[in-house]
């Protein structure tokens, strides 16, 4: 079993920074592939960026490449997502999850979810 608990999201102009972080209990969690997923309200659950176990490999949905990085720090049990240049379109609820499974961009393989956090970027 895995829990993760998010950090606070908030309130960002367009062009600004946040970083969201994800904290998950256990003590394997370098066993785990995380993932980013994001959902504004009337659309589908959507694959933000996944990030492997070791954190060697990671892979980006093409709307935030370059401009979102997902790292993780195994130590702390914790990763993260820094969003720069951000867009309106980029608000959402942001979600984090861990699965077994590697680099996977299908919310379907992720068993454990957290809570969400909401992310709004004004024009």
């Amino acid at each position: 079993q895995v829990q993760l608990v998010e950090s606070v999201g908030g309130l960002v102009q367009a062009g600004g920074s946040l970083r969201l972080s994800c904290a998950a209990s256990g003590r394997t969690f370098s066993r785990y592939g995380m993932g980013w997923f994001r959902q504004a309200p009337g659309k589908e659950r959507e694959f933000v960026a996944t990030i492997s176990g070791s954190g060697g490999i990671t892979y980006y949905t093409d709307s935030v490449k370059g401009r979102f990085t997902i790292s993780r720090d195994n130590a702390k049990n914790t990763v993260y997502l820094q969003m720069n240049s951000l867009k309106p379109e980029d608000t959402s609820v942001y979600y984090c999850a861990a699965s077994i499974i590697q680099g996977s961009s299908s919310y379907q393989s992720y068993p454990y979810w957290g809570q969400g956090t909401q992310v709004t970027v004004s024009s």
